[in-house]
């Protein structure tokens, strides 16, 4: 099997949505909002350029608690059909049997275990990131953008919440 030696993560605003006009409660769940969320990686290319790459498909959700955001989770899927690179080669051949496998490990996930503060806005997020059916501990360190109401006049009224956050793997 073929590996990358170091690969960085980016949740690049993981926005999250409550049901319409739902009022925010104690550790309420929200779900991702694939279409104001993505996550892209990056990695070194033998020291001759930077890529970076992005999943378009991502699934999951957030337990919430906006009094004490150390009480919160996180559960993020990716199924692997959503790997973009720009370059349709590259794609078939990460998700082939060399590199990610996605016959047989279709998605990459992460769980959380531990929220923690750090500074104003931002917490470190520690969690189990499974990929390629193999699960190791790996720590995101996150920005809180903004929790509360999202509207827009006559379409939607909802409690959102959007973060950045950042790991090396």
């Amino acid at each position: 099997m073929k590996r990358l030696t170091s690969m960085t993560l980016l949740f690049a605003s993981v926005s999250v949505f409550a049901a319409d006009g739902a009022q925010l409660r104690a550790a309420e769940k929200y779900d991702i909002d694939a279409s104001h969320s993505g996550v892209v990686f990056g990695w070194n290319h033998f020291g001759f350029s930077n890529p970076t790459a992005r999943f378009d498909k991502i699934e999951g959700s957030v337990v919430l608690d906006k009094a004490d955001l150390t009480k919160s989770s996180i559960s993020v899927t990716l199924p692997l059909e959503g790997l973009d690179t720009r370059v349709a080669k590259l794609d078939e051949e990460l998700r082939g049997p060399d590199f990610l496998d996605a016959a047989k490990y279709p998605t990459i996930t992460f769980k959380s275990s531990k929220v923690e503060k750090t500074g104003e806005s931002g917490l470190r997020i520690t969690g189990n990131l499974t990929v390629h059916g193999v699960t190791k501990p790996v720590t995101l360190d996150a920005k809180v953008n903004k929790i509360g109401l999202f509207e827009i006049p006559g379409v939607i009224k909802a409690q959102a919440a959007g973060f950045d956050a950042t790991t090396v793997i």
